[in-house]
């Protein structure tokens, strides 16, 4: 396991030109955030100090993890977000997870989050047919694509978004245990290449997301049979009865994150530029105007 990397451009150059235009430029890093996690996150985080719940505690936490981020150097950043918690997974397993029990106090946070982070100025993709994991998934295949990406930095301890990472180039990064992880910690974490985390949990389920995977296969065996066969598709007839089989492939497609999702055409429309002029009173509103200060020292030039 690394440790977590600074969140700015190695040398802090200013990428202003176009890929065509200035093709030596000084590669950048690209920050893609799990809004919904990290709103969860802070919620919870709150509820540990708080008798009460902050109308607007857990946003307030959000906004600050990511000017945190931009006051240590980010650049170039996107948070997805669930605008509604179902996605078209409901439609192929009528257990996918949807909003049900999640707490009303922190389901009113979702949508000022949105608001909050475009004020902020930083871009934020809501999502409705799909959910907030396939928009980082398509995020980082987009900005892979680009050469002046250095690295991809995905932050969530989501496992799912474990199939984007690519080398030490497109990474995971769990906060919570302070890691980054490349390629080569997801194979030990889980006894499989990124490419074969949806066939893993196809096998083993996963019960974040409300699909229970094939009763009786543990992941040792599931990681062993991933590792002897390939893809699910692969394996020999006799591996799975039919019905296994056929549960397998539906289980693997809730698992597959979606990622020709066209959230953006030039990895330079994730740069921050700064605040709207409507942010300090949106901070305020948010009962944290300490982050509208903040934001005000901060020179979007100086940083990119």
């Amino acid at each position: 396991m690394s440790r977590l990397p600074r969140h700015g451009n190695r040398d802090g150059c200013a990428p202003v030109a176009s890929e065509r235009e200035c093709p030596n430029l000084i590669q950048m890093i690209v920050h893609l955030i799990d809004g919904t996690y990290e709103l969860f996150r802070h919620f919870y985080g709150l509820r540990r100090f708080h008798k009460t719940d902050p109308p607007f505690g857990a946003v307030s936490g959000v906004l600050s993890t990511v000017v945190k981020m931009i006051e240590d150097g980010a650049t170039h950043i996107g948070v997805a977000t669930d605008h509604i918690i179902e996605s078209f997974r409901n439609e192929l397993w009528s257990e996918y997870k949807t909003g049900a029990g999640i707490d009303r106090v922190l389901l009113a946070q979702f949508h000022p989050l949105e608001d909050a982070l475009d004020a902020m100025g930083v871009v934020v993709w809501p999502m409705v047919e799909y959910e907030a994991d396939d928009a980082l998934a398509a995020a980082a295949h987009l900005g892979a694509k680009s050469k002046r990406v250095e690295k991809v930095c995905i932050w969530t301890p989501d496992k799912d978004l474990a199939q984007c990472v690519v080398g030490d180039r497109v990474v995971q990064i769990d906060r919570r245990k302070n890691e980054i992880r490349d390629e080569a910690a997801i194979v030990a974490k889980f006894g499989v290449a990124p490419k074969f985390i949806p066939d893993y949990l196809a096998l083993v389920g996963d019960s974040a997301d409300g699909f229970p995977g094939l009763k009786g296969l543990g992941p040792r065996t599931a990681a062993t049979l991933i590792n002897r066969h390939g893809h699910i598709e692969d394996f020999p007839d006799e591996t799975l009865s039919a019905t296994n089989r056929e549960l397998a492939l539906l289980f693997k497609d809730l698992a597959t994150l979606r990622t020709d999702i066209p959230l953006f055409k030039n990895v330079n429309e994730l740069r921050w530029n700064g605040a709207a002029a409507r942010f300090p009173a949106l901070a305020k509103k948010i009962d944290s105007p300490r982050l509208a200060e903040r934001v005000a020292k901060l020179r979007p030039e100086s940083a990119s």
